[in-house]
């Protein structure tokens, strides 16, 4: 953990003329070198953090410039008791990192609540085509997505009992008792895959970090938003122009092979891996399957060489 924390740095993101701090973490930080490849942003999900992204880094950093960060209430970010947190205030800081990096292309690799934000801006970029008020090179331009296991689509997205509970008016109480011991039983329960407790521990302390469990029940509103947006987000993906692949672990209970099946009804010429008995955290159960689905992907479009 101390590790990652030390590879990164840390965005000044302005809200309501008050000053946030970001985590983020550059691979070309350090290296003039690294700026030559393609950019790729990685989102991570809800309620874990960049850190998600560790076991895949190294092989993805061979062949691009990677870019994520910890969204506002995760990981190593800020975590504002009173802020009003949402999918369009976090893609407003993806973006604020993104101009601050002076990257104006990039690829997307997202998971869950990340896969949210990720639609949102797409949802952006179709806009701005349609309207052509605000140059893409000045907002950057998405050239592919990558989506693992979230909830694309709220009529299939199948909440686990702790979400229930945080996103009810007995939330802000509940989460005080929420415990280790409660948060491993969540993970047991949606990932097919045994996730080491040193790692689990680690997601733990990143949850706790600055207080974060406080803001959980006001994170969890984006099961909210995704219900009010809907036509926005799913028609991101209905509309989209560039190329998009899910790469799913079908064992997942929130957002398995049920949302995979809508997907293929939605989407036009779907584009799908399946990742069997792989469940709602692929890169981390199975990375090496994530990476060779995805490279064989980006080399198909001729984001990396064959």
């Amino acid at each position: 953990m101390e590790q990652w924390q030390q590879s990164g740095n840390f965005l000044t993101y302005r809200r309501f003329g008050i000053d946030y701090r970001i985590f983020y973490r550059d691979s070309a930080q350090h290296s003039l070198q690294e700026m030559s490849k393609p950019a790729l942003l990685l989102i991570h999900g809800f309620p874990t953090a960049s850190i998600d992204w560790q076991h895949i880094w190294p092989e993805l950093s061979a062949h691009f410039r990677l870019v994520t960060l910890d969204m506002m209430g995760f990981g190593f970010s800020d975590k504002p008791l009173e802020y009003p947190y949402s999918i369009h205030d976090q893609a407003d800081i993806f973006q604020t990192l993104l101009n601050e990096l002076d990257i104006h292309d990039y690829h997307i690799l997202a998971h869950n609540y990340g896969d949210t934000v990720a639609q949102e801006l797409l949802a952006r970029q179709h806009e701005r085509t349609q309207q052509e008020a605000i140059p893409l090179a000045v907002m950057g331009k998405i050239h592919s997505i990558i989506l693992l296991n979230g909830g694309l689509f709220p009529e299939t997205h199948r909440p686990v009992l702790m979400q229930k509970l945080l996103i009810s008016p007995l939330g802000s109480w509940l989460i005080k008792l929420y415990t280790f011991k409660k948060f491993k039983k969540t993970f047991s329960d949606i990932c097919k895959k045994n996730i080491a407790e040193e790692e689990l521990s680690i997601y733990w302390q990143l949850l706790n970090y600055n207080h974060g469990s406080r803001v959980m029940p006001k994170l969890i509103r984006y099961m909210q938003e995704r219900k009010h947006y809907r036509q926005r987000w799913v028609g991101a993906l209905e509309n989209s122009r560039i190329p998009l692949r899910l790469i799913n672990g079908t064992a997942d209970p929130i957002s398995g092979l049920h949302m995979v099946e809508r997907y293929r009804q939605l989407i036009n010429n779907p584009d799908v891996v399946l990742l069997n008995d792989v469940g709602h955290y692929p890169q981390v159960e199975s990375p090496q399957e994530v990476i060779a689905a995805a490279l064989i992907f980006w080399k198909t479009h001729r984001v990396v060489n064959q």
